[in-house]
């Protein structure tokens, strides 16, 4: 038994997220679908994470088995790309230790989330217009109170089945790209359901001044998800990066 890491990227407006569903089209089933057509045999793939619908990946990965070793990989990936849709894109495919696992060995995750402060029609599919002023400075001290704490119970989606709302963040902060365009990365070594986009829904209102720096250590610390910002737009978040 041979296992398989596939590295991929895609444009997750054309999808109802990663894992398959039985309402719409996800990036796992027609990943899965294209790779059971090329092997002629069922394929089912384990992914590093699972992103919601619309939201993007610029590295996602995932692993899948197969009782022989594929002899040529570089085929496998040139055809692998002529079968999946446009928004879907095989950067790698190489083999790995049975031991590795691409959900539980990845060690962090790194999002990105992108805002622009004037209107762009360029932008709008890939980030998210904030037509207000934002204080960056008291944004970004915020940003480090989250690697501060472990419990973010607060930025969890209401309802989901999680055993767990502890994480550690080891980066989070805003980087500005030009004099309109800004983007917040944060890595963890896991991520909670909305977690990034409840995050950064926050640090807009400390932006504009709706919530002080305080107020912001009450909402981690007290956990209720009421308390924290609504949750951005999906299509302006990106998957970044997935170590091992």
């Amino acid at each position: 038994m041979q296992r398989y890491l596939l590295t991929l990227q895609y444009d997750g407006k054309d999808f109802h997220g990663w894992q398959i569903q039985p309402n719409g089209m996800t990036v796992e089933e027609e990943l899965e679908k294209s790779l059971s057509t090329l092997l002629r045999h069922d394929v089912n793939v384990v992914g590093a994470g699972r992103t919601d619908a619309s939201v993007h990946a610029k590295k996602m990965t995932c692993h899948f088995d197969e009782e022989e070793a594929i002899g040529d990989l570089p085929q496998l990936m040139y055809k692998l790309n002529r079968l999946l849709p446009a928004s879907i894109c095989v950067m790698d495919i190489q083999p790995v230790p049975d031991s590795l696992h691409a959900r539980f060995s990845a060690k962090q995750r790194t999002y990105h989330y992108y805002i622009h402060t004037r209107k762009d029609a360029f932008l709008n599919r890939y980030s998210c217009l904030i037509s207000y002023a934002l204080d960056f400075e008291k944004m970004n001290k915020a940003a480090q109170i989250l690697t501060e704490h472990q419990d973010f119970g607060a930025f969890c989606k209401t309802g989901s089945d999680v055993k767990t709302t502890l994480c550690t963040v080891t980066e989070a902060r805003w980087v500005k790209t030009d004099e309109n365009r800004y983007y917040f990365t944060i890595t963890a070594n896991r991520f909670l359901r909305n977690m990034v986009r409840a995050v950064v829904g926050t640090l807009i209102e400390v932006g504009r001044g709706r919530i002080t720096l305080p107020d912001f250590q009450k909402i981690i610390e007290t956990g209720t998800r009421s308390d924290a910002g609504e949750s951005m737009p999906a299509d302006a978040l990106f998957l970044e990066d997935v170590k091992y």
